[in-house]
Formats: structure tokens, sequence, C-alpha cells
């Protein structure tokens, strides 16, 4: 379990990997502005979802993203 420092760290660098430092800046601006809840938002995004969409969703998004390993190996 990584403490809070680690994990903010770690999800920034993700931000930052994926969107660039300004559009991560921009993110992270755009959810602390709106008061944003993720949980809130998760159950609304998830429910209109027909059944089974998700693994749909989920199966094309790995084969058009393959993981290249930056990995640890355990």
């Amino acid at each position: 379990m990584n403490n809070a420092v680690e994990i903010l760290d770690k999800g920034f660098a993700c931000l930052v990997e994926n969107l660039g430092v300004v559009n991560a800046e921009h993110f992270i601006a755009l959810i602390k502005r709106d008061n944003f809840d993720y949980t809130v938002w998760q159950r609304e995004y998830f429910d209109k979802m027909q059944p089974g969409e998700f693994a749909t969703n989920a199966a094309a998004y790995a084969e058009s993203h393959p993981y290249i390993g930056k990995g640890k190996i355990l």
C-alpha cells in the first residue's frame, strides 16, 4: 500500500505521461473547480451502459493499446 504522497506522485506522473504537463494541470484544475465527485460520476457513467458493454469496450481498448511494458518483474 502506498502512502498519500506516493499515490499523488504516481497519479500526476500518469497524467503527465498521457496528457502532457499543461493538460494534466488543466485536468486537475477542472476537477478541483467543479467539486468533482468521482464516485457519483462513475455511478452515473456506468449505470448508462448496457450489460456487457464495458467488457466489450475494455477488450477493444486493450487490443488497440497493447501493453509495451514498463512494469517491474516480481
